[in-house]
């Protein structure tokens, strides 16, 4: 631990959660020496699996179903879930008791002997740095892949070594609290800056401070990537302290076998920043080419019935969703929809009324977007539903064969889904069902 020690310290992990980062925590801290309370909101049997997982770990109490204050109030450090404000009334009555503040992300930056790139933005970030790590490994360093990306690398710690590289993807909920006197990574790539999770920051000048916290424990020999076509990301050239690159000229990347030109400015960043590095053009260039691209990211999921359908749930912005809708020259049928961030949703309706045939909109948002898609495009073919599976439906009943069908949320999941994941499971589910009901049809 660099920035601080905590064997025989009283810890508290606040949100055990359901993606691993708390129990990741909690088995490192308690390993270390620490004296560990976990606690959660949720019942135990929405937390059943990560329960399992933190079984046989010297854990000294686990606490679920609600908080009690005297855990934060007695803890001398307080490990926070991303996704907990700082202004919480428990972070706040741990801190003004004395307890220090950290994250799953800075044990493991503290403590990780490798080398570290980090990568935050709006948009891109995830697949930036899946591509940043592709062309560590094609170049012949040991590379781990970790962060908001999902999984915790904490685990993994005693098998890395100081040759080694790690890539991390950063949200701006992680970047928020990284203390100042904590290690920060050697290299830092900034995909874009554009309003996002404005229901948790309290205003764009927040947020884009949070993302900026990823050059603030920069030193003379670090180096920072920018997206200097971002016109937020070009003013942050000042707070550069080592050295500088921009992305690579968009010639000198390959074909690559991922959609939208979005993606290929991502290419740029990753190819910048492996660079800057010491990694070799023909590592660049070879492993870009063969990138085949994430998860939940314009994922191609199948063609059924000449209809071809893909997966962008991880699309939580507006500006995500605008990416998507230019990176299809074929008729696009989109699904959007889900928890409101508070993001100006007034471009993506314009773009929806520029490139898409029609929309079905779903969740909570609904009505509000349905509103601005309605206003740009009178004539068009919108529609507003309750679920994902109803607004399914509607496109699969008006494409024609050569159509594209795309899940491009550009908002959250939570008001009816999980996670980004968990929304992404019923899309395929659906398509599942549509491939099994029109194979049916094809046999009568």
């Amino acid at each position: 631990m660099r920035h601080m020690e905590v064997r025989g310290k009283r810890v508290t992990v606040m949100g055990l959660g359901r993606h691993g980062g708390g129990v990741a925590a909690a088995r490192y801290l308690a390993e270390c020496g620490a004296i560990v309370t976990v606690t959660d909101q949720a019942d135990a049997d929405s937390l059943r699996e990560s329960l399992v997982a933190l079984s046989g770990s010297p854990i000294a109490d686990v606490f679920v179903g609600g908080h009690r204050a005297e855990d934060f109030q007695s803890a001398e450090i307080l490990v926070v879930n991303p996704a907990v404000r700082l202004d919480h009334p428990l972070v706040r009555l741990a801190a003004a008791a004395g307890a220090q503040l950290t994250s799953e992300i800075v044990l493991f930056a503290d403590a990780c002997p490798a080398k570290i790139v980090g990568v935050t933005g709006s948009n891109g970030k995830s697949t930036t740095a899946a591509m940043t790590a592709a062309i560590l490994e094609r170049d012949g360093r040991r590379t781990w892949l970790g962060g908001n990306l999902g999984g915790s690398l904490l685990s993994e710690l005693p098998k890395m070594t100081a040759d080694d590289w790690v890539v991390l993807e950063l949200s701006s909920f992680q970047l928020t609290r990284w203390p100042r006197e904590a290690r920060y990574p050697e290299v830092a790539v900034i995909t874009n800056c554009t309003p996002n999770h404005l229901d948790w920051h309290d205003t764009f000048a927040d947020y884009a401070q949070a993302k900026q916290r990823l050059l603030a424990g920069q030193h003379v020999d670090s180096i920072a990537v920018l997206n200097c076509s971002c016109p937020q990301v070009a003013t942050w050239k000042h707070l550069v302290r080592g050295k500088l690159s921009e992305p690579i000229a968009s010639e000198q990347i390959p074909k690559l076998a991922i959609p939208g030109e979005h993606n290929r400015q991502n290419a740029r960043l990753a190819a910048a920043a492996a660079r800057a590095i010491g990694c070799s053009s023909d590592a660049m260039q070879r492993a870009l080419a063969e990138y085949r691209g994430l998860p939940h990211r314009l994922e191609f999921v199948g063609e059924v019935a000449g209809l071809q359908f893909y997966n962008d749930s991880q699309a939580t912005t507006p500006e995500s969703t605008i990416a998507a809708l230019r990176s299809f020259d074929e008729p696009t049928w989109l699904l959007a929809g889900g928890y409101d961030k508070g993001c100006d949703l007034a471009p993506l309706a314009r773009e929806i009324a520029a490139r898409a045939c029609g929309a079905a909109l779903y969740g909570s948002v609904r009505a509000k977007l349905h509103a601005l898609v309605r206003s740009a495009f009178p004539r068009g073919e919108v529609t507003q539903c309750e679920t994902l599976a109803e607004g399914f439906a509607w496109c699969v009943a008006r494409a024609g064969a050569g159509d594209a069908i795309v899940l491009s949320p550009a908002c959250a999941s939570f008001d009816q889904f999980r996670d980004y994941a968990d929304r992404a499971e019923c899309f395929k589910r659906l398509v599942r069902e549509f491939a099994t009901r029109d194979r049916m049809e094809a046999m009568r």
